[in-house]
C-alpha cells in the first residue's frame, strides 16, 4: 500500500499516534533483521549477508580426523569459511587435524576443560564418560540418517543431548552424517556367528560391545592408526565410513573381503561440541551465524557422501574386492545382542532408561513410516 496523500494525512490526523507507532514497529523490525542475519539459500542453506558487529573473536577447533577424510574433517573447514565470511572476518575458527593439539579420542575432553573452544568429534567415543553419548551418534540397529537428523532436531533428542553434555559444561551442534556404512573389511569370510569368535577387530562404541558379545576381541583405534595396525596384523578387521573413506585409507591393498550392511552405524551423525563459558561470552549474532555455519557443514558432509561413495564402490569392485553382505545368522546375533546391551544399560541407570524408552518410542514410528513408503519403493526401484 502506498503512503497517504497530504490530504488524506489530514483527513486521517486523529490516527496519526497510531500510525506513528506502526511505522516505527516496521522501521524496528527492518533495523533488526539488517542487523542480524539476512534468510539463508533454502536450497544450499547459505546465509547471503554478514553479521553487523565489529568484536574479533577467534577460536581454535580441534577435531578428531585426519584431513586425509576430506568430507568428514572437510565440513570442520566448511564451519571455518562459511563463520568468516557471514561476520566479514570477525569471529573465525583456525582448525586443526587429529592429534595436532590433542589426541583424536580426547577431544570432548579438550572442550571441557577449556584447551580449546571446539570440537569436532563423535559422541559414542565417549560412552565410558556417559553410556547415553551413544544416540548423539547412532547405536546399533538404530535410526537412519534421515531419521537421526530428524530426532535430534525435531524430536527430542537434542533436547536429551544438551541435557547429557551440559555435565560436561559444553554444547553439542549436529555437524554431519556419513550416511548408512559399511560392514567394514576382514581379512577372511565370516559365514556365521562362530568365524567371528577370534577375530582383532577395531570398532568402536556399542557396536564394539555388541562384536564383543559375540567374540570379537575389539580395539578402537583413530582413524590414521588403523591402516597400519590391518597391515602388520595387529587387527584382522576393521569397519570405518564406507567406499570413498575406506578407498582413500586403503583398507582393500591388506584386506579383500568388504562387508555390508554396518548395522552398528545405520546413520552416525558426528558433532560440534562448543564450550559453555566460550558460547556464553559470544554476542547474539556470532552465535546465530555459528548456528547457521553449523547446518551448513552439516548439510554439506552427507551430501559429498551421498556424491563420492557411488563411484567409488564402483571403482572398488572393479579390483579384486570381494562385496559380501552378512549372513542372517550374524545380523539375527547381532540384533540379538544390541537389544540385551541397551536394556541392560538402561536397567542399571534411570535416567538412560527415560531416554531409551523416549527413543524406543520415536524409532517405532519413524519406522513405520519409513517402512510404508521408502522402503517399499526402494525395493520396487533399487531391487
Amino acid at each position: 500500500m502506498e503512503d497517504p496523500s497530504p490530504s488524506q494525512k489530514s483527513q486521517e490526523a486523529p490516527d496519526a499516534p497510531n500510525l506513528t507507532r506502526r511505522r516505527l514497529l516496521k522501521t524496528g523490525l527492518i533495523g533488526s533483521a539488517i542487523g542480524g542475519l539476512v534468510a539463508c539459500d533454502p536450497c544450499t542453506g547459505s546465509v547471503g549477508t554478514a553479521v553487523h558487529t565489529t568484536e574479533r573473536v577467534r577460536w581454535r577447533l580441534a577435531s578428531s580426523f585426519p584431513s586425509s577424510l576430506d568430507t568428514i574433517f572437510g565440513a570442520a573447514e566448511v564451519l571455518s569459511k562459511r563463520l568468516s565470511e557471514m561476520t566479514e572476518g570477525n569471529f573465525t575458527i583456525r582448525v586443526y587435524v587429529g592429534g595436532e593439539l590433542v589426541p583424536p579420542l580426547q577431544v570432548l575432553d579438550a572442550v571441557q576443560q577449556g584447551g580449546v573452544e571446539v570440537g569436532q568429534t563423535g559422541g559414542y567415543y565417549y560412552t565410558g564418560k556417559n553410556p547415553a553419548l551413544a544416540f548423539d551418534t547412532c547405536v546399533p540397529f538404530g535410526l537412519t540418517p534421515r531419521q537421526q537428523i530428524a530426532w535430534l532436531r525435531e524430536g527430542g533428542g537434542g533436547e536429551w543431548m544438551k541435557k547429557i553434555y551440559s555435565d560436561f559444561g559444553v554444547i553439542p551442534f549436529p555437524g554431519g552424517n556419513t550416511g548408512v556404512q559399511m560392514g567394514g573389511w576382514f581379512k577372511r569370510e565370516v559365514n556365521s556367528l562362530s568365524d567371528l569368535k577370534g577375530f582383532k577387530m577395531r570398532i568402536p562404541g556399542l557396536g564394539g560391545k555388541v562384536m564383543d558379545a559375540l567374540g570379537v576381541s575389539v580395539q578402537v583405534l583413530a582413524g590414521g592408526d588403523i591402516y597400519p595396525a590391518l597391515e602388520r596384523g595387529a587387527i584382522d578387521a576393521t569397519e570405518w565410513v564406507g567406499p570413498y573413506d575406506d578407498q582413500k585409507l586403503g583398507f582393500h591393498q591388506v584386506a579383500k573381503n568388504y562387508y555390508y550392511p554396518g548395522w552398528w552405524e545405520p546413520g552416525p551423525n558426528l558433532s560440534f561440541l562448543v564450550n559453555q563459558s566460550a558460547w556464553d561470552k559470544l554476542p547474539a549474532t556470532y552465535k546465530a551465524a555459528f548456528e547457521a555455519a553449523c547446518a551448513e557443514a552439516s548439510l554439506t558432509m552427507q551430501t559429498r557422501y551421498d556424491a563420492k561413495n557411488p563411484p567409488a564402490l564402483r571403482d572398488l569392485l572393479q579390483s579384486d574386492v570381494q562385496l559380501r553382505p552378512f549372513t542372517d545368522e550374524i545380523m539375527r546375533g547381532a540384533q540379538e545382542a544390541s537389544q540385551a546391551l541397551l536394556e541392560d544399560i538402561a536397567a542399571k541407570d534411570p535416567e538412560y532408561r527415560k531416554l531409551y524408552e523416549d527413543w524406543k518410542a520415536y524409532r517405532k514410528l519413524s519406522f513405520d513410516w519409513f517402512g510404508t513408503a521408502e522402503l517399499s519403493y526402494g525395493r520396487y526401484a533399487m531391487g
